[in-house]
């Protein structure tokens, strides 16, 4: 397999990154403002983890960092613009919001003139109330080269783009596809949706959609059913409880659990373990109505950025008998796929930020893999035909 190019803006604590990487990317260049998330990143190259070692973190805003130096012939830019603008859980602001930052990317894009990008976002993108913005989002990421004029409105450069869109063909432009999805769908032990908008340059020639889920909550609810889940983890008779309802294709996978993902992990202590990293015991969960924590034997919940999770409970396990905790550090990277070798950096809070923000290391891959095979079709069928154009020339020269 090529090993591409690709560069990623808001980083985290490095999802999107890891990623991307195992789809067959090698990241040059990854930007984030966030100091213990460029730390987390920076730690791991020092400590020789393969996906982040050669990896130049860029720490500070991305609509201030240099792109010239980068070398031309970008395959990717990938990145989460801030998801706070479009959150349910926000004001939901939008383009008002001042961390909006989907006309930077854009901007970058443009600049770097990627064959790929592939964005990720909250959900809430998807509302009815974003539904303009998310049209305008789509229209300025297909073409980068139509920038705002000074001063000019989103919803004054929307209707530009609108009324240009099929009448003016720029030098850059893009194919855009988008998709909601959940994790769980894709093996990630935790129900996560989330909103992607890929887009391959017009030059480039790939048809591209959406992978196809893997995996099914109808599977895991067969498999519950007929006891081999329960079997294969010995739990008692009065701790199965079924919690997933069985929608899906049931001969796809199941579903991955709590339990599933936390697989050789021992309890964790106030010691912490000297076995796994960031794998100590946070003091402290209780469980009330409407706070419930993620059950052991379904998905988790999607983590949550905020240190409690709130509401919901979404960083908090639950067991069959009702007892409640927090997940450590180590328990939601891998909830989130993360590899058990890869360190989170900073106090429990802050490392939960990161993983909450995080985008799962396996659903990025599965992504950036189908982009990545569809790059390289592209790559054979621009050769053969430049090869046969050749032929054709040469032969042209004989007849001639």
């Amino acid at each position: 397999m090529e090993c591409m190019r690709s560069v990623e803006l808001f980083a985290g604590g490095g999802g999107l990154t890891l990623g991307t990487h195992l789809g067959g990317f090698s990241t040059e260049v990854v930007v984030e403002w966030d100091s213990w998330s460029c730390e987390t990143l920076r730690v791991n190259g020092a400590l020789g983890h393969p996906l982040v070692r050669n990896v130049d973190v860029r720490e500070g805003d991305v609509r201030a960092i240099e792109w010239s130096d980068i070398i031309p012939g970008v395959d990717l830019v990938s990145g989460g613009p801030p998801c706070q603008p479009f959150s349910m859980g926000g004001k939901a602001m939008a383009a008002e919001d001042p961390r909006d930052m989907f006309p930077a990317t854009a901007e970058v894009i443009r600049q770097l003139q990627p064959r790929a990008f592939m964005i990720e976002n909250v959900r809430g993108l998807t509302r009815p109330a974003f539904t303009n913005y998310f049209s305008y989002i789509q229209l300025r990421l297909a073409h980068p080269d139509i920038t705002a004029h000074p001063d000019e409105s989103w919803s004054d450069h929307y209707a530009r783009l609108q009324a240009e869109h099929t009448s003016v063909h720029t030098d850059l432009q893009y194919k855009v596809v988008t998709q909601l999805v959940n994790a769980a769908d894709y093996g990630v032990p935790q129900q996560r949706w989330r909103v992607f908008i890929v887009g391959f340059r017009c030059d480039i020639d790939a048809e591209w959609s959406f992978p196809e889920p893997t995996h099914s909550a109808a599977a895991l609810r067969a498999f519950q059913e007929s006891g081999e889940y329960w079997d294969a983890y010995r739990v008692p008779k009065s701790y199965r409880h079924i919690e997933v309802r069985g929608c899906g294709d049931p001969s796809l996978r199941p579903w991955r659990t709590v339990r599933d993902a936390f697989v050789g992990l021992p309890e964790p202590t106030e010691k912490g373990s000297s076995c796994f990293l960031n794998h100590t015991l946070q003091p402290g969960a209780r469980s009330y109505p409407g706070h419930m924590g993620s059950f052991i034997d379904a998905p988790s919940k999607a983590l949550k950025a905020g240190v409690h999770g709130v509401p919901g409970g979404e960083n908090m396990l639950r067991r069959a008998d009702g007892f409640v905790r927090y997940y450590s550090v180590r328990e939601a990277a891998r909830l989130q796929t993360f590899p058990d070798r890869y360190r989170l950096n900073g106090p429990w809070s802050e490392a939960m930020r990161q993983i909450g923000n995080a985008v799962p290391v396996r659903l990025a891959q599965t992504i950036a893999s189908s982009i990545h095979e569809h790059l390289e079709l592209a790559s054979v069928r621009e050769y053969i035909a430049l090869r046969q154009l050749n032929l054709n020339v040469s032969q042209a020269q004989v007849n001639a």
